[in-house]
């Protein structure tokens, strides 16, 4: 594919290659379907908010002039609807199909990750399988997939899909969460000492008042 695609676009392909798998009794997708498909916020990174001239504009650009989606006509039906043609495009199997489609629609991932998450688009019977699949996108010309280099503090690479082009990769503050987690803990803590302090207080008082009201009756 010669093609860079930009955010939006990618969006709209991985949005469509996961329903044609997790739900092909309503794909292809109608305009208002596939929006909403590309806003979920579950199984998305990052999380988006189109409006339907935007999803509609560049459902134009990508079948116009990238021929990677089709606007389908049907008796049955008074509205179009849309599908993905990147699986003959590119000639996907089932499995790199899966592992591009997760790539696009959450960001770099690990093996681990990836086989987690492509349970209903295609069941991976191990992490070598993944491997294997990513590699075959990886030496693809020109490549669809990368090997990120490793972040400091993970143990394990990520994988990248190239439909964008080029990764820009960042290491992570990985140091100032876990002190704010920490910190946030300590605060925790010093405030329930303190509540228990408050309530061994109350209960000391309560004792003696009632040591004074027993000494009435002695």
């Amino acid at each position: 594919m010669q093609h860079i695609l930009n955010v939006i676009e990618v969006r709209i392909l991985g949005s469509l290659m996961e329903k044609e798998k997790t739900t092909p009794e309503y794909y292809p997708l109608t305009l208002n379907a596939l929006t909403r498909a590309c806003n979920q916020k579950n199984n998305r990174n990052p999380v988006v908010s189109f409006d339907e001239k935007t999803v509609a504009a560049t459902l134009d650009t990508l079948g116009f002039h990238k021929d990677l989606t089709k606007r389908i006509l049907s008796d049955d039906s008074r509205v179009p609807k849309y599908r993905h043609d990147l699986t003959k495009t590119l000639n996907l199997t089932d499995a790199e199909l899966a592992a591009l489609c997760v790539l696009m629609l959450r960001g770099p991932q690990t093996l681990g990750e990836i086989r987690g998450r492509t349970e209903r688009l295609h069941p991976f019977e191990s992490l070598e399988e993944v491997e294997q699949t990513l590699q075959a996108l990886i030496t693809r010309e020109p490549p669809l997939a990368t090997q990120l280099p490793r972040q400091m503090g993970r143990k394990e690479a990520r994988f990248a899909h190239l439909l964008s082009g080029e990764v820009e990769t960042e290491e992570p503050d990985i140091t100032e969460p876990a002190v704010l987690e920490i910190r946030a803990d300590n605060q925790r803590m010093d405030q329930l000492e303190g509540e228990v302090q408050s309530l061994k207080g109350e209960l000391q008082d309560l004792k003696d008042q009632f040591t004074a009201f027993k000494q009435q009756f002695e």
